[in-house]
């Protein structure tokens, strides 16, 4: 996990009300990676390259993006959560593109739009580049940005962020459980709206 996942720990321990002491990351994830940070996965030599709310790893010549870039027919990831910035994903979206044009591009989520039949789960570098319908080689900053934030603001909350930001800011653990013997979800009602 990146080190900034105590941003996330404590710009939502503020949202649900959460104890933070609760959320030493140290504890809760085996590793917290620096920025660029180069490690070994058995005899594999990989490296990350940070992205707004994770990290992409390039192990070998394959890139794993998690929640930056989808199929290119789809587009980007959304930037509208507290403390997400259009400007940050161009960044890191750029920072992706200077890789070597074969690298692989491998997806967390495909949401399959109407165009096509077929989930992927497979890009590349070039494919993104060159056809991505939100981010490709001639998009400007500018025009991306508008784009993200107008397309953004007609996103409804996705399903099931609520209970799984709480889940995954503890490092895949359910919260403590209460003097009653029971966990407890939160739901902050009138935050998000």
């Amino acid at each position: 996990m990146s080190k900034k996942i105590a941003i996330v720990q404590e710009t939502f321990s503020a949202i649900y009300n959460i104890d933070i002491k609760h959320l030493n990351a140290h504890q809760l994830f085996d590793h917290l990676f620096e920025d660029g940070e180069q490690f070994n996965i058995g005899e594999l030599i990989a490296y990350n390259i940070p992205t707004p709310a994770c990290l992409s790893y390039v192990i070998g010549d394959a890139v794993f993006v998690g929640d930056t870039l989808f199929m290119p027919d789809y587009g980007t990831a959304r930037c509208d959560f507290p403390k997400g910035s259009a400007d940050d994903l161009f960044n890191s979206v750029k920072k992706l593109y200077q890789l070597d044009e074969n690298i692989r591009v491998f997806l967390c989520h495909d949401y399959l739009p109407k165009e096509r039949q077929e989930y992927s789960c497979e890009t590349s570098i070039t494919e993104q580049k060159n056809t991505n319908i939100h981010l490709n080689s001639s998009t400007t900053k500018a025009a991306f940005v508008e784009m993200r934030n107008r397309r953004d603001a007609t996103l409804s909350m996705p399903k099931l962020i609520l209970p799984a930001i709480q889940i995954n800011m503890r490092g895949g653990q359910c919260p403590e459980a209460e003097a009653n013997g029971i966990r407890y979800l939160k739901l902050p009602l009138n935050y998000f709206k």
